[in-house]
């Protein structure tokens, strides 16, 4: 699994900040309208970027994240903008001591880094037991077109004055799988660069597998969405948003 202990440190860099208008936005088309302030928990919050957008908008905000390295980015973040968020440190494997809420999201396609069907689906009773009655959950993965097409052969390289990042993506042997292996090289004090290397694996699924693990959670019901857009997914749609309720 990965850590992100390096990427914590350029990830805001390297993140296209639109995604998160696009993240938010989607959010407040579907998330029920209310007048009274509602709690919202964001699973892997990562350097709180939408943790912040979320508590703008108006939410009771708490962020959780298994990276102590991207929360202490989180929590300046949010004292900077003067927005008042709880952030956690824990795995969205075990939300036993989380809280209860009336919302959840997890975004930026984090459910992908979940090892097999079988860890996704217990994510998905966790949020269920998290939530409150009728309470939605809205996530986002990779499409199998994404992971199949795309992704395979995929390079990107960032260069700026004090780091450079290498990202290249490969086919993984399970099915809609691929491999994230990225190489850093970051200023240090003395002038130097230093390198470090990650491997992040992704996997998804087809539309059924998530219908049928949401089910088996308890989820009454769900909506399915692509690419930020309140539309049906095509065969060439990059992102699934799910909207499940409780």
């Amino acid at each position: 699994m990965a850590t992100y202990e390096t990427f914590a440190s350029v990830y805001d860099a390297v993140m296209d900040d639109s995604l998160y208008d696009q993240w938010t936005d989607f959010s407040l088309r579907h998330l029920p309208k209310a007048t009274d302030k509602k709690k919202l928990l964001e699973l892997a919050c990562g350097t709180g970027i939408q943790s912040v957008r979320f508590a703008q908008a108006g939410f009771d905000v708490t962020g959780l994240d298994l990276s102590s390295d991207m929360l202490k980015i989180a929590e300046k973040r949010a004292a900077s903008a003067k927005q008042s968020i709880d952030f956690l440190q824990g795995n969205m494997l075990d939300l036993s001591q989380a809280g209860q809420y009336n919302f959840v999201t997890c975004y930026s396609d984090s459910i992908c880094y979940m090892q097999d069907e079988v860890e996704v689906g217990d994510v998905f009773k966790q949020v269920y037991d998290a939530l409150e009655d009728d309470g939605v959950f809205i996530f986002d993965v990779h499409s199998t077109y994404q992971t199949d097409q795309v992704f395979p052969g995929y390079s990107y390289h960032e260069n700026a004055d004090d780091f450079a990042m290498v990202w290249d993506t490969y086919e993984d042997e399970a099915p809609h799988s691929v491999v994230h292996e990225l190489t850093f090289f970051i200023q240090e004090a003395d002038g130097n660069f230093s390198r470090h290397d990650e491997v992040h694996v992704e996997r998804t699924y087809d539309v059924l597998t998530y219908d049928i693990l949401l089910e088996q959670a308890g989820f009454k019901s769900f909506k399915l969405y692509a690419d930020f857009e309140d539309k049906e997914p095509t065969k060439t749609s990059a992102r699934w948003f799910f909207v499940a309720q409780k």
